[in-house]
């Protein structure tokens, strides 16, 4: 067998161990639940191919999406748009973009570790607020280890990954900002690839598979125990471990329903920078927002004339602010509170339609 063959072989035969840990979860008790597992590994290839073989070199960054509409980890924002980059703290760059008029844009550098330990600690955080942008919107922010005067995002010495978070409340009115990523070293163009470094990127995409979804399988089994309707998980450093926004309060929860029964959340609103809710399925993957409305935020939800919100998730239609299940009878939720005053805890009843 020469060195090509056995390296797809041996991507193969990893590729079908990681995917174990998903098709045996316990979570998955109907068809829909079994043919999404097997979805969601393929969908965890494609993210691992993409952060692990076609953008895997620092030297030469470039924006990518790890999450999206057909392609989602850990609860996606679905009023959100990801971008990532490989980036290493042996390098310097430079960002360069345009504002947009997009609510919410933060940075954020990242030692990922899905694939060791299931973190992705914070190693620099830089939020639209505090950059300096010209008056045609334009902006430039330097990534790296030592300080610089100016719009600065840190690197620390295990720093590999740079994640972009644009966040819509209301994607017909509001304007994506575009960012660029380079290097400020000099360097020619990449070397063409080797087997070599081929084996090592396809060693790397099953360990992601494994580690990522062992992550999310855990959560999901953890909320369906101790937050099974409800939204309580006050305790955030699980969160912020695994790669969460600081500004972000996150209250996950585990929702099930009957077809008879509808899900009730009603909630004060504070003083934030927006909050948005969203219903996933058991594989933490936000349900499908291009055909269901599944998700709604602090614009788009009708909210009540004493200042609170309701939402019902439910099968069937109903009156105000209505989620579908898109069929699903079961999987985990999500509040986010972004840049609130305070976090109060959402109101959820279970009750007939």
């Amino acid at each position: 067998m020469n060195d090509s063959k056995k390296i797809w072989s041996d991507f193969c035969d990893q590729l079908k161990i990681s995917g174990e840990n998903v098709l045996k979860s316990s979570l998955a008790l109907s068809e829909l639940d079994k043919a999404e597992g097997i979805r969601y590994l393929t969908r965890l290839l494609r993210i691992g191919l993409e952060m692990h073989l076609e953008n895997n070199n620092p030297k030469f960054p470039s924006f990518y999406q790890a999450s999206h509409s057909t392609a989602k980890i850990g609860a996606d924002n679905p009023d959100n748009f990801y971008q990532n980059a490989t980036i290493s703290s042996s390098y310097k760059y430079r960002i360069s973009g345009h504002r947009g008029t997009v609510p919410i844009l933060s940075f954020g550098t990242k030692a990922n570790r899905y694939a060791v330990d299931g973190t992705m600690a914070s190693t620099g955080e830089l939020d639209i607020r505090d950059i300096s942008c010209e008056d045609d919107g334009s902006f430039e922010i330097i990534v790296s280890k030592d300080k610089v005067d100016g719009n600065w995002l840190p690197l620390e010495n295990d720093s590999s990954i740079l994640i972009v978070r644009q966040t819509f409340f209301d994607r017909s009115k509001e304007e994506k900002a575009r960012v660029e990523i380079k290097t400020i070293n000099q360097f020619d163009k990449p070397e063409p690839i080797r087997l070599k470094e081929l084996s090592v990127s396809l060693s790397n995409i099953p360990l992601f598979i494994n580690g990522t979804s062992k992550v999310f399988l855990n959560w999901a089994t953890l909320f369906k125990e101790q937050h099974r309707n409800r939204l309580s998980t006050t305790e955030q450093s699980m969160f912020s471990k695994a790669g969460g926004d600081p500004m972000i309060y996150y209250l996950h929860g585990w929702w099930e329903l009957k077809d008879n029964q509808a899900l009730k959340i009603s909630c004060f609103l504070p003083n934030c920078i927006g909050w948005n809710f969203q219903i996933n399925n058991i594989w933490m993957e936000s349900l499908d927002y291009k055909n269901h409305n599944i998700h709604t935020n602090n614009i788009l939800a009708e909210k009540n004339p004493d200042g609170t919100v309701t939402i019902i998730i439910s099968k069937k239609p109903q009156k105000g602010n209505w989620l579908d299940t898109a069929e699903h009878k079961r999987g985990t939720m999500l509040w986010r509170w972004t840049g609130a005053e305070s976090h109060p805890l959402p109101k959820v009843e279970v009750i007939n339609v």
